[in-house]
């Protein structure tokens, strides 16, 4: 596998992004596709951190194959609260399954998660900047616009954290990022154990995020700590880190397994229904 040299604006970039890029890479040199560039790569920089956005990422997945994805779109059944920490999950975690069926093309599903989206930010207090994006992605679907789709999906959710970090909401702002990290897990590891080989298991590859999520939360206030989903969250994600150490970042179909109940779980916990 050829080996890119980090930018210099990258000092922490996540294993994901290297070996999620560098695998694909391999894979895109393989099939005579273009060449991976660290100079564009797709996500911003978070606390040091890289994070991936996610349409791009579903994006280049969709390089690698031809998973069926209508499989992969959940019907979300929203439980009713009002703790904005579940709900910040709650709002990372449904546009993450924006992604998941603009993926599918399935406009159906796109129209509900819309809807879906407006009343969690209407509880959110955000309404308001969110709305101009459910309109867009509404205009962008009725004219078959899937690229402006999944752009508007990734600017609801760049606007919802900012609003949350102009509010001094950062750790609210990292629940939305937790809960479309924790969705868009839950479908990679689905698509690879379906179609299970070694090279796509690379993909997973992404212990220094997982490490900086678990960071995220412990420094969280404990009052925030003290929630049973948040306590929860904090387990997986220790569950996930420890699957994730392997060798040369190579995972089983067991490990992927391992991944894929642990964001299943953890996804059923946010929103209060039985794993699948």
């Amino acid at each position: 596998m050829k080996i890119f040299p980090a930018p210099s604006w990258m000092p922490h970039c996540s294993g994901l992004l290297f070996a999620l890029f560098a695998s694909i890479a391999t894979a895109q040199n393989s099939a005579g596709v273009e060449k991976f560039d660290p100079n564009n790569f797709p996500g911003f920089v978070m606390e040091e951190v890289v994070v991936p956005v996610p349409s791009e990422i579903f994006s280049v997945l969709d390089k690698l194959g031809e998973p069926n994805w209508k499989d992969e779109v959940n019907e979300l059944i929203i439980p009713n609260t009002s703790n904005r920490t579940e709900l910040s999950l709650i709002f990372g975690l449904i546009v993450a399954e924006g992604f998941v069926a603009v993926q599918a093309q399935d406009k159906q599903a796109i129209e509900d998660i819309g809807r879906e989206v407006i009343n969690v930010a209407r509880k959110l207090g955000l309404e308001k900047p969110v709305s101009r994006h459910a309109k867009s992605i509404t205009d962008a679907v009725q004219q078959d616009d899937w690229k402006g789709v999944r752009r508007e999906f990734d600017q609801t959710q760049a606007t919802v954290r900012a609003e949350m970090q102009r509010m001094k909401d950062s750790d609210l702002a990292q629940c939305v990022s937790l809960g479309g990290w924790l969705r868009g897990t839950a479908s990679v590891t689905s698509v690879i154990s379906k179609n299970y080989s070694a090279d796509r298991s690379e993909l997973l590859n992404q212990p220094n995020l997982v490490e900086h999520f678990i960071n995220s939360v412990t420094r969280m206030p404990q009052t925030t700590k003290n929630n049973q989903l948040i306590t929860a969250i904090s387990q997986g994600l220790t569950k996930i880190r420890s699957d994730m150490n392997v060798p040369r970042g190579v995972f089983s179909l067991e490990k992927t397994n391992s991944i894929r109940k642990t964001s299943d779980d953890l996804l059923a916990l946010i929103l209060k229904t039985k794993a699948n």
